[in-house]
């Protein structure tokens, strides 16, 4: 569906509008419901209706809303058509078209206005693909081996809308469309935008798109695969600990000839939900970047900070002399043991950290010769068990019940206690090193591949891949668009994202309802646990980030969880701040090695933005030994 907006006004020569205020058009959709009257002192000719079939044939053609008001002034005074064109144009109007007190042929009026219309179109829209018709011959299915997952032309479920559909689960998928001329992101604004829709949800996989550059000389769509460099990848991808909207940008080092992998800082996660959501980037030519989620800004950067790109696009100055060896009489110790302290003569360190307690009695009624588990005497040998082979049988153990009314049973032992003699092995105390130098640093020299610029050098974009590894079938992909206008874009959320948005919504609203959940409380969880992902995406939180999504995921799937994984959450902060505090032991989470940029040279041109995450395997806790009873 493309919207389309237009406003046609003929005033009669003797009138002039009489306050600046121009309400606004009124939107005109592809079914053209509305379209204000154009000439009513006219009859219309053959040839005038053929010209504004025409016309109409255009706007339905056209990408972008069009919005025009043509106006006939009685005199052409300065200030009338500065009464009318200065408020029009701020009311957002694209065309406004003043005539001096003349009538001119309705032939020449929809001739102008479609022109204007066509060209206006054809500049703001680059690329769109709403998937209306099978992808195959348009979009090319990688032939490489690993790529085995099978594409489908589908439709969204509860909807008459196509798209792209990844059809099976636990698969490598991999398709590419050739753009009829590279992009260019360097002039201007450019707009990124597709939707997706996780209709299984999405537990470890992608749904990014990759806007791929142009390819070596020999280059087939084909062979397409996660080695096939590009300018930039977008979208949501999520497994494990990781659960955040991608955008990377690879950018060339005019010094070192290296292509290297910027990675926005902090960026925005990926909506929990079956529903199907928009995906927006909009390339500034102030160097800004905004992504938007269903129409909604979640994150704004600026391509030169080195506070949103990891690593910074404008490499630092100086770096540490690779060259420059630490000195062998160097010392880094703060402190060290006084060499003049010597152990005291009564410091015993044989000494036990803990001794029996010779006070402690023995419970009256404490059981000495029942034991603590007996075999269960209800138990009986299987008819199949076979001595040979299986071995003797013994009926399995189960508590005494003997014991479950005394205080004990088995052989009573004293209790062990702390040893108020325990000191430990003895250390002596630190003091401070006289001969301390700091912690060593290698010296700064000037960085060979410095470089300075005022704006990225954008490699254009030649073709438009998806490559995903997932582990969830079910993910459509739809309405894909390049544009250079950011009304375009939201003129599609409007038309095509926003009404399937609405349905599934309040389908999800019912099922809920169904389901016993009142749709306040509904409403509530999920403020809530949109609140939790954003909690579980803050940087200093990294360590538990995994903890914390594993304990969203459940409440999300039993809501009736949702204070109890409320209060663990909280719980988990405050155990954090408590250590930043108060110190404490660091968790022992698994190191993640920090990716700062993978380069690639020009000549061989390198690997993927992300490492694919294989499914984490559970494994298998041993059973554990039932404890016995604790002597008291």
């Amino acid at each position: 569906m493309r919207p389309v907006s237009i406003y046609l006004n003929l005033l009669p020569q003797s009138s002039i509008a009489p306050s600046p205020r121009v309400s606004p058009p009124t939107l005109v959709n592809t079914q053209l419901q509305q379209v204000p009257p154009v000439v009513k002192e006219e009859e219309w000719s053959s040839e005038d209706s053929f010209l504004f079939l025409l016309l109409l044939l255009l706007l339905l053609l056209c990408s972008r809303p069009v919005r025009a008001i043509l106006i006939t002034p009685t005199k052409n005074k300065l200030w009338q058509l500065l009464r009318l064109s200065i408020p029009l144009s701020l009311s957002g109007y694209d065309m406004v078209v003043l005539m001096e007190g003349k009538r001119m042929p309705l032939q020449l009026i929809l001739l102008l206005l479609a022109c204007v219309t066509f060209l206006s179109c054809a500049s703001d829209t680059i690329f769109y693909d709403a998937f209306d018709k099978s992808f195959e011959g348009s979009w090319i299915v990688s032939e490489k081996d690993e790529y085995n997952g099978v594409w489908k032309h589908s439709k969204s479920e509860g909807h008459d809308d196509y798209g792209l559909l990844v059809s099976e689960k636990a698969r490598k998928y991999a398709i590419v469309k050739e753009l009829n001329e590279p992009v260019s992101l360097k002039d201007g604004t450019i707009v990124l935008q597709f939707e997706t829709r996780l209709q299984n949800g999405l537990e470890c996989g992608g749904a990014y798109l990759k806007y791929l550059r142009p390819q070596e000389a020999g280059w087939k769509p084909k062979e397409f695969n996660n080695e096939s460099p590009y300018s930039i990848m977008f979208g949501p991808d999520k497994c494990g600990s990781t659960n955040k909207v991608h955008f990377i940008l690879k950018h060339k080092n005019p010094k070192s000839g290296e292509y290297v992998e910027h990675h926005l800082k902090f960026p925005p996660s990926v909506p929990s939900d079956k529903l199907s959501h928009v995906y927006t980037a909009i390339l500034k030519p102030d160097n800004e970047l905004r992504i938007l989620i269903d129409g909604e800004e979640k994150k704004k950067a600026n391509f030169l900070s080195e506070d949103d790109f990891e690593p910074a696009l404008i490499p630092a100055k100086t770096i540490p002399d690779p060259d420059d060896k630490k000195p062998e009489d160097w010392d880094e110790r703060a402190k060290i043991p006084d060499p003049d302290a010597v152990k005291p003569e009564d410091w015993d360190e044989d000494a036990p950290m803990e001794i029996e307690d010779e006070e402690a009695e023995k419970p009256e009624g404490w059981l000495d010769d029942e034991p603590e588990e007996i075999d269960d005497p209800e138990a009986s040998k299987p008819e199949d068990w076979d001595n040979d082979e299986d071995g003797e049988w013994e009926a399995p153990k189960i508590d005494n019940p003997k014991c479950e009314a005394a205080p004990g049973c088995g052989e009573w032992k004293k209790p062990m206690k702390r040893n108020p003699a325990y000191k430990g092995k003895w250390h002596a105390p630190l003091i401070d090193n006289p001969n301390y130098k700091g912690i060593w640093k290698p010296q700064e020299i000037p960085n060979p591949n410095y470089f300075d610029l005022d704006k990225p050098d954008f490699e254009p974009v030649a073709a438009i891949g998806i490559e995903i590894w997932t582990m969830q079938d079910g993910i459509l992909f739809d309405n894909i668009l390049i544009a250079s206008d950011e009304k375009v874009a939201e003129s599609y959320r409007e038309t095509t994202w926003k009404p399937k948005f609405e349905v599934e919504k309040e389908k999800q609203k019912a099922e809920e309802a169904a389901a016993g959940l009142s749709d306040g409380l509904s409403g509530f969880q999920k403020k809530v646990f949109d609140l939790l992902y954003k909690v579980g995406d803050i940087p200093f939180l990294d360590a538990y980030k995994l903890k914390i999504f594993d304990l969203i995921e459940k409440g999300e799937k039993q809501p009736n969880l949702t204070i109890g994984i409320l209060v663990s959450i909280i719980v988990v902060i405050l155990t954090v701040f408590y250590r930043i505090l108060f110190g404490g032991k660091k968790p022992t989470a698994t190191k993640e090695r920090k990716e700062t940029g993978t380069s690639e040279t020009a000549n061989n041109q390198g690997s993927s933005a992300e490492k694919e995450e294989e499914p984490e395997k559970e494994d298998a806790a041993a059973p554990r030994r039932r404890a016995t009873r604790r002597e008291t």
